[in-house]
């Protein structure tokens, strides 16, 4: 009977989401659960690799997040019986991944209750990230279901912030009475300069977004530090455009050094050939990113 069979379906995932918020699923449970029917409920998948062996450190990352969002759901008082979470692991479902022609992982996919999953109901993940709230607005895109994130309360910010406060306060207090370096105008440039370099680097599109440090296939081992789109990025990109920046402007500075230091002849033109250098080089290597990420541009320098 079609009707009893559901009903044992939606009670046994029921009693599993009593125990814990996403269920584990292997091929087996796959099949049964998602792709037999009957089925009047969605389900969230998350396909990931968790095995210390599998070395993916983004998994843990966007699993803590799936964790949040799902149990944000399961604790609401909005919590029906018409979505599960759940995940499958490549070391347990291997076959899942074969069946659903995956090579990736972390990967997020809805499984509608009536008909097959569209293209929108895989998540774009190099493109949203894994942030539970961004994972949430898709959930409620795709099942009309609205969940209500709750983070668990992470004080590890305020401390930080409250410390680093008290430590300028004390510095302040202890030389209050020779407050001459906070007039200093090499002191205000570098602080500056550093936040220019932090927020042209991406920063703050890492803290909206929340995407992953990099991307490791599953199946190859390839790690890729550089987001192939120019509508994403990974944090580690960030870092990467950082650094080199962060090397161009110290060409910069030691180009204009050499050109007004009152500094011996021979010590000016050592920073200026240090400074071209330094330029010349981080210089056409941000361009050789910029090429990867934007296909078919075409200038380059010194690198293909």
């Amino acid at each position: 009977d079609p009707a009893t069979l559901l009903s044992e379906k939606v009670g046994q995932l029921m009693d599993w989401t009593g125990k814990r918020a996403v269920i584990r699923m292997n091929g087996e449970k796959f099949r049964r659960f998602v792709k037999a029917p009957p089925r009047n409920y969605s389900v969230v998948i998350m396909f990931t690799a968790l095995q210390p062996q599998r070395q993916c450190g983004v998994c843990k990352q966007a699993d803590e997040e799936y964790q949040i969002l799902a149990n944000s759901w399961r604790y609401s008082s909005a919590f029906t019986n018409k979505v599960f979470f759940a995940t499958v692991d490549f070391d347990e479902g291997s076959d899942v991944f074969q069946m659903l022609n995956m090579n990736s992982a972390p990967s997020f996919i809805h499984f509608p209750a009536k008909g097959k999953p569209k293209k929108s109901d895989s998540y774009e993940l190099q493109v949203r990230g894994f942030a539970a709230e961004q994972l949430a607005r898709w959930v409620g895109d795709r099942t009309d279901v609205q969940i209500r994130v709750i983070r668990p309360p992470n004080y590890a910010g305020p401390l930080m912030l409250g410390f680093l406060l008290a430590v300028i306060g004390g510095l302040a207090y202890l030389r209050r009475n020779n407050l001459e370096f906070l007039y200093n105008k090499n002191v205000w440039a570098f602080s500056a300069l550093c936040f220019c370099l932090i927020m042209t680097s991406g920063q703050m599109w890492n803290h909206i977004r929340g995407p992953p440090y990099a991307h490791k296939n599953p199946t190859t081992g390839q790690v890729s530090y550089i987001h192939g789109s120019s509508q994403a990025q990974f944090v580690a990109e960030t870092h990467i455009v950082l650094l080199f920046n962060s090397a161009v402007t110290m060409g910069m500075v030691l180009l204009h050094e050499a050109a007004t230091s009152d500094m011996d002849i021979g010590k000016r033109k050592i920073m200026c050939v240090a400074g071209i250098g330094l330029v010349m080089l981080f210089f056409s290597w941000l361009l050789s990113i910029f090429r990867a990420k934007y296909h078919g541009y075409p200038y380059s320098f010194l690198l293909s």
